[in-house]
């Protein structure tokens, strides 16, 4: 019997910490998204290299709102099957289109000014009465109801922590030990 893996949906990002925490591994912050999202190419505007959002035979990359707002258009209404398309080079799959993905970051506006690239995170623990401003979380990679600009590696959006969307899941990253040398 084949397995097929769909994106969960309709998680608030308390819930997806909450998965991420008892699992021992964490959401990814925004830098880490963007790195795995690159793939190891450092300029590239997708996931699968640069400028176009159709391959040489004209099949779309990912699954977004292509032209007008025909989603059939990709092979579904809303989200599709986690393999559906073909994985970046470090062999992630959707890291843009079909959903978009929360991350462990603090949106806020400005953060590029005095964020220092050693360290690209800002993070904050909201709480219910802290201000709304304050209770925006960074999603990345664009979903299955966005137009091609929100797929591209370096576009930022936000969401509230406190909500759920047709149109936004998550995934996780671990951090792992340090590679022991031989001496």
């Amino acid at each position: 019997a084949e397995v097929t893996s769909w994106p969960v949906t309709f998680i608030r990002w308390y819930g997806a910490k909450a998965f991420a925490t008892f699992y021992s591994v964490d959401l990814p912050t925004e830098a880490q998204w963007e790195y795995a999202a690159r793939g190891g190419r450092s300029q590239t505007m997708f996931p699968w290299g640069n400028y176009y959002l159709r391959n040489k035979k004209g099949c779309l990359m990912a699954n977004f709102k292509p032209g007008r707002g025909n989603y059939p258009e990709d092979g579904g209404f809303y989200t599709v099957r986690a393999d559906a398309y073909w994985p970046n080079d470090f062999g992630l799959y959707n890291m843009a289109g079909n959903v978009a993905e929360w991350t462990s970051s603090l949106f806020y506006e400005g953060a590029y000014n005095f964020q220092h690239d050693m360290n690209p995170d800002i993070r904050w623990n909201a709480k219910d009465n802290d201000p709304p401003r304050m209770k925006r979380k960074v999603v990345r990679g664009g979903s299955w109801k966005d137009i091609g600009f929100f797929l591209q590696n370096s576009t930022r959006n936000y969401e509230y922590q406190d909500t759920t969307k047709s149109y936004l899941g998550f995934r996780c990253v671990i951090d792992l030990p340090p590679m022991q040398t031989k001496r």
